[in-house]
């Protein structure tokens, strides 16, 4: 049974189904990840779970205990989920010192002074702002005013805390210090961490798990590394990494990409591409050498140095496909030919 579970969760907005029947289980203490691009439903999703939208069908509960559910008529309001949640924007009170803005939840709890003193100065401690606990958070950069919404969460000690977008607005070296923060918190307190985003390298740095969501319903519920590795579907793998997609063709010769080139693979379609001629060969960058002969023939159009990798692009009878090779790899120039060889291709058929 999962801590949290949410059972055929269904969300409309008029005629728009912006979640469709969503079931899912999260473990405790487990850090669980929604991703997906704007408008797949992710956030409604946590809004619905935090309490901040009703269902329209279906029942969330977490443990055994029921929070939503339509058809029992049954809702508990945000404020007694217990829940601690961060926001995109950092809603934090610029009248108030840091402290207050931890303690100020725990005050509404009317908790005793010495517990409030308590958890709010644990919080300050886990989040580094002990020292600045007397400033005004105004006075702080981005990454300070965030650890003083993630400590404002943590002193209620919840047994889940809500991630909406929470590093969006920060710089990308803050960004990426936040994200291990996050997860050292995690590991620390033991809470189970739901996180919204629509960063890939947020979501594989942090999570045990990751969903993949399109205009509301999952695609894949999986580990990064599978979900990286073993994408469900075209478009799970178009989302994850960076991608390349070229059209092939099954013949009596093989298979090839476009009217020639013979494609040479170290994995061929599956017995379930089986009557299907027309398919989409699926590729990372990463995944794609130069080869002195045999392969795809294509022509460099682009090569770009971009620090640990150069990043070519190459034109295969009007397709265009990023090769990545490592900086001291010998490369070849723009304007030239060359034969690309798939390491590791996923195939998709044509029409998905």
């Amino acid at each position: 049974m999962g801590y949290v579970t949410l059972t055929d969760v269904t969300k409309k907005f008029g005629e728009v189904i912006a979640v469709n029947k969503l079931n899912l289980k999260l473990n405790k203490g487990e850090c669980f990840s929604m991703l997906g691009p704007s408008g797949c439903g992710k956030t409604t999703t946590l809004r619905m779970i935090a309490g901040f939208e009703d269902l329209d069908e279906g029942e969330i509960s977490v443990g055994d205990k029921l929070i939503s559910s339509k058809s029992k008529g049954y809702y508990l309001p945000p404020e007694k989920r217990d829940f601690g949640m961060v926001f995109q924007a950092f809603a934090i009170w610029p009248h108030m010192s840091v402290y207050e803005n931890v303690a100020f939840p725990l005050r509404l709890k009317r908790l005793p002074a010495g517990e409030i003193e308590k958890r709010a100065n644990e919080a300050l401690a886990h989040t580094n702002l002990l020292n600045d606990a007397k400033k005004s958070p105004v006075d702080l950069s981005g990454g300070g005013k965030q650890r003083v919404a993630l400590a404002r969460a943590l002193a209620i000690n919840p047994g889940v805390l809500l991630l909406d977008e929470p590093l969006s607005s920060l710089d990308p070296h803050l960004r990426e210090e936040m994200r291990f923060e996050i997860k050292d918190l995690q590991r620390k307190y033991g809470f189970t961490v739901i996180y919204v985003t629509h960063d890939q390298a947020e979501a594989m740095a942090l999570s045990d798990r990751i969903l993949v969501m399109k205009l509301g319903v999952v695609q894949q519920i999986d580990t990064p590394l599978k979900v990286y590795n073993e994408p469900a579907n075209r478009f799970v793998f178009s989302f994850i990494g960076l991608s390349n997609f070229i059209a092939a063709q099954k013949t009596a010769d093989g298979i090839k990409a476009g009217e020639s080139g013979n494609l040479r693979f170290s994995r061929m379609p599956d017995e379930s591409f089986n009557g299907k001629d027309s398919l989409v060969l699926a590729s990372r960058p990463s995944e794609i050498d130069f080869v002195s002969e045999g392969g795809v023939p294509g022509t460099v159009k682009r090569k770009v140095f971009l620090g640990e990798v150069v990043d070519y692009a190459i034109d295969v009878q009007g397709t265009e496909i990023r090769v990545q090779k490592g900086r001291r790899d010998a490369g070849i120039n723009a304007g030239e030919t060359c034969h690309l060889s798939f390491l590791h291709p996923h195939w998709y058929p044509a029409e998905e």
